[in-house]
C-alpha cells in the first residue's frame, strides 16, 4: 500500500448548502470534510428544505474544533458537542449552532459495505 496525501486546502468537492461551507476530499473510499456552520445555522431551517427529509438521515462521525453544536434526536434525546468532542451521531436528528460562534468540525464517513 502506498501513502495517499490530500489537502483540505485543495478540496475535490465544495458542496453548496445554505449557511455553511465544506471542503471534501476522498481517501481510500472515506470522505473527509472540513465543515463550518454559521452562527444561527439549524438543520431543520437551512438544510431540510434542500434535503427534503423530516430529520437528518445521515450518520455523522467527527470532532468539533470550535463552537457548540446542539443535537436533538428524533426520540427527544439532546446533547451538545463542544470543542474537543469526538462524536458518532446516528441518523434521525436535528442540529443547530449554539451561541454566536460558528461551528468548525472535521467529519468523516466510512465506505459503504457491499
Amino acid at each position: 500500500m502506498k501513502a495517499v496525501l490530500k489537502s483540505l486546502d485543495a478540496p475535490e468537492q465544495k458542496p453548496a448548502f445554505p449557511r455553511s461551507r465544506a471542503d471534501v476530499v476522498t481517501v481510500d473510499g472515506h470522505s473527509i470534510m472540513r465543515l463550518e456552520l454559521e452562527e444561527g445555522w439549524r438543520w431543520s431551517n437551512d438544510w431540510r428544505p434542500v434535503l427534503k427529509t423530516p430529520s437528518c438521515q445521515v450518520q455523522h462521525d467527527g470532532v468539533i474544533l470550535s463552537g457548540t453544536l446542539h443535537f436533538e434526536m428524533d426520540d427527544g434525546t439532546t446533547f451538545d458537542c463542544t470543542p474537543g468532542t469526538v462524536y458518532v451521531v446516528p441518523p434521525g436528528h436535528d442540529a443547530w449552532v449554539v451561541g454566536n460562534e460558528p461551528v468548525r468540525a472535521i467529519h468523516w464517513s466510512h465506505p459503504k459495505s457491499p
